[in-house]
């Protein structure tokens, strides 16, 4: 019986491509490099902001650093531009709480945007944990954050339903003996999901409302 859900972030709980994407094509522009189509950001993001700045500059390595912090000074100032919940994400979460059903988050975005974005889009859900990365623990797909949060909750992983766009969201539920939900309206495919792991599919949020009862009793 599933107790609780972590969700991934990008892609999953709130479409941020046009705003990753402007943030970064600006910082590649400030250093003379080339930038990319909204929708090859994608596939260059999942892994970090490090990542992300490593994948922008192509060849040029030497600049990832600073294309790094150009992209995250302009992306904290810019970072709920274009950025909104997908459909039906507010009515899930809402019913969740209502049902009393433990919620998390945890992203690779950097922590501080995390709980921004988190903390702009859904003022009135109630979060056990909201955690970007800051260095604390490995990001995804290590599971030790997530380890740590089922540790918070006193629940078992196994208990665990873990929402994500990507192969890294779903590696990492295996990794951590959580169950992979891949979410089809992310940043990712189908095919992408299930050779990560995938148990299930979800072409609409509220589908998930399927695997709880409708009167949750963890608190």
């Amino acid at each position: 019986m599933l107790k609780a859900v972590f969700f991934d972030l990008d892609g999953t709980l709130t479409n941020t491509l046009e705003d990753i994407a402007e943030a970064m094509n600006r910082a590649l522009e400030k250093n003379g490099l080339p930038g990319w189509e909204t929708e090859e950001y994608r596939y260059l993001v999942g892994n970090g902001a490090r990542m992300l700045a490593m994948r922008a500059v192509r060849d040029r390595t030497e600049m990832a650093d600073q294309v790094l912090r150009d992209y995250q000074y302009r992306y904290e100032r810019h970072n709920m531009d274009r950025t909104a919940p997908y459909p039906e994400i507010p009515e899930l979460l809402a019913e969740l709480n209502r049902r009393r059903i433990p919620l998390c988050v945890l992203s690779n975005k950097p922590d501080a945007d995390t709980k921004r974005v988190v903390g702009h889009y859904f003022p009135e859900v109630r979060f056990a944990q909201v955690l970007g990365g800051s260095g604390r623990f490995p990001l995804k797909p290590d599971p030790a954050a997530a380890l740590w949060m089922a540790e918070q909750l006193k629940t078992d992983p196994g208990e665990i339903a873990w929402l994500g766009d990507s192969g890294v969201d779903m590696i990492c539920a295996c990794n951590a003996g959580m169950h992979p939900i891949g979410v089809l309206w992310g940043f990712r495919d189908r095919q992408e999901l299930e050779e990560s792991g995938a148990e299930h599919l979800l072409n609409r949020p509220t589908e998930l409302l399927n695997y709880f009862p409708a009167e949750g009793s963890a608190g």
